[in-house]
């Protein structure tokens, strides 16, 4: 009897408990109405007290606060919740490599505006009228360096460039050494055929063209390399969501709220297969992104080292003056070749036969330059400081893709213990997390994948960042091997340096560094000393022309 009244008891408590707990089913829907309102929803869309889930084709057809057009409009606002994270991620990612591009874009720029009005200045203030009359050769000059630099090899053909330059350079240094004589255009173009035989200014020309092909293909390619990686990351966040991944937002995100629990968080296994079943497709970009990511940080060694962009145009003025003087020091050699090979040219008319060096008011200096200096030459800033900076960004943005999952799934929404939401209630999630990519998704618990249909936008970014992961590995090398267009639709040709050694490193004397010390060009040795302590000027075509030379046209930058 006893034990009956025991049991009597404890069936009754048993049935108030069931009783308690189905009536909190069927009246516990006002949190999930202010909720659902914070949202932005209609609150008059959530019903007054629990109604059974039969009707629902997501979350659990249980007794349940939501109807099925307030799942359909959760599952539109899990879409949207969805992405929040990754978009915001991305957008930080293209912020951050558009004003990294734009630095480096607009250093370049400065630093070529800046050498050529260096020079410009330069030779008006010392030269005037003389030297304004010659000044197109490098404006011409400085134009093409600029186009390259815009259009790539498609435009302008680096080394043809800088053939015409020397060529042109020669012809008019030679009209100007040897103004005694008057030379027909056929004759001058027999000179310039022979510009590479006479080798009239040394070995500059050559040094300056491996220089300038190595910094301005590594530069252009560089800031291509930045300019692509917004493009990418725009590209590949826009990407749609299946609609198997809302769904599966949805029963993550929301499936709580329509069971009343609106502060549970998901697991976080749960979450990082809900998201690497989302985000397979991207997953796969990460090997040719940090693959990419890797010819960016080798190219910007390159510009912090032998290739430095910076080291070639702020001194390119005393690099040519060295040219000018080679040309100065052996033009009676070279003249003498030329009488051989092209002729003896016809004495001019009205040829002054003296002139002195104090005539020609020439005084001056070699301005000495170290190519150890790395000053802030552009843009407030100096190249050293913008690759620190850039080398610190690509480093971070490794693995960007791979680890999205990760870094969406932790803080507040998720929960990392067991008591969590598992996809049907606040319980351990028991099952494997999957791995990254699109083929680790056959067997995703949460996320039906078709891993037979990968994205083709994503397909195609792949293939864009692996042709500029090519064009990267070339440029270390100091080769151009980018497929520009010019205005005229042209296709672009390969040029470089021929660099192919893993060090490519530059001659010991590549910077062409003058003394420390001012020293006089040896254009003054055209006077000399009499032994009777007078002075005299040496006859002949070549040390009358010299003075003159200077004057008119080319001289060191001096200072």
């Amino acid at each position: 009897m006893k034990t009956m009244l025991v049991f009597s008891t404890v069936y009754t408590f048993a049935v108030l408990f069931v009783s308690t707990k189905a009536e909190h089913k069927s009246t516990s829907c006002n949190e999930v109405r202010a909720a659902y309102r914070s949202k932005g929803f209609n609150s008059n869309d959530v019903p007054n007290k629990g109604i059974h889930g039969t009707h629902l084709k997501v979350c659990p057809q249980e007794y349940s606060c939501c109807t099925l057009e307030m799942e359909e409009k959760l599952s539109q606002q899990s879409h949207s919740d969805l992405k929040a994270p990754v978009s915001q991620l991305s957008t930080n990612l293209q912020s951050t490599f558009k004003q990294r591009h734009s630095h480096f874009d607009q250093f370049f720029r400065e630093l070529l505006d800046n050498a050529e009005r260096s020079l410009n200045d330069m030779f008006v203030r010392t030269y005037g009228k003389m030297y304004v009359q010659n000044a197109e050769l490098f404006k011409h000059f400085f134009q093409e360096l600029k186009r390259y630099y815009v259009s790539g090899s498609g435009a302008v053909n680096l080394d043809s460039m800088l053939s015409d330059f020397w060529e042109d350079l020669l012809e008019r240094m030679f009209r100007l050494v040897n103004v005694q004589y008057e030379f027909s255009d056929a004759y001058m173009e027999c000179v310039s055929r022979h510009t590479e035989q006479l080798k009239p200014f040394g070995d500059v020309p050559r040094k300056l063209r491996l220089q300038l092909t190595r910094a301005f293909v590594a530069a252009r390619t560089f800031t291509r390399g930045l300019a692509l990686m917004p493009e990418v990351v725009n590209k590949v966040s826009t990407v749609n969501a299946s609609p198997s991944c809302v769904r599966a937002a949805m029963k993550m995100m929301y499936c709580p709220y329509c069971s009343g629990q609106i502060a549970l968080k998901p697991c976080q296994n749960f979450c990082l297969n809900v998201m690497r079943g989302c985000l397979a497709n991207q997953a796969d970009l990460d090997t040719e992104w940090n693959n990419f990511l890797d010819a960016m940080l080798s190219l910007a060694e390159r510009l912090e080292g032998p290739f430095n962009f910076e080291s070639v145009m702020d001194p390119i003025d005393v690099k040519i003056s060295e040219a000018i003087m080679n040309m100065q020091e052996n033009s009676m050699q070279v003249s003498q070749k030329v009488f051989q090979g092209c002729g003896q040219p016809q004495p001019g008319k009205g040829f002054r036969s003296r002139r002195s060096v104090k005539e020609t008011g020439f005084t001056g200096r070699f301005r000495p330059y170290s190519p150890d200096a790395r000053p802030t030459t552009a843009a407030g800033t100096s190249l050293d400081r913008l690759t620190t900076d850039v080398k610190k960004k690509l480093k971070h943005a490794k693995k960007f893709w791979s680890t999205l999952p990760e870094t969406v799934c932790v803080g507040e929404r998720i929960t990392s213990g067991d008591d969590c939401w598992n996809g049907t209630a606040k319980s351990r999630y028991e099952s494997v997390v999957m791995g990254n990519g699109l083929a680790n998704q056959v067997s995703n618990p949460d996320v039906e994948v078709d891993i037979t249909k990968p994205d083709l936008v994503i397909r195609s970014q792949i293939a864009v960042l692996k042709e500029m992961t090519s064009w990267l590995k070339a440029a270390h090398s100091g080769n151009d091997i980018s497929s520009d267009q010019d205005e005229d639709g042209s296709g672009g040709e390969e040029s470089g340096s021929g660099c192919d050694s893993p060090s490519c490193e530059v001659d010991r004397d590549i910077y062409f560094s003058t003394t420390a010390t001012p020293i006089n060009p040896r254009v003054v040795k055209v006077v000399h000393q009499d032994t009777s302590g007078g002075v005299r000027v040496v006859h002949g075509s070549m040390a009358l022309a010299l003075s003159a030379l200077v004057l008119a046209l080319l001289a060191p930058h001096w200072r």
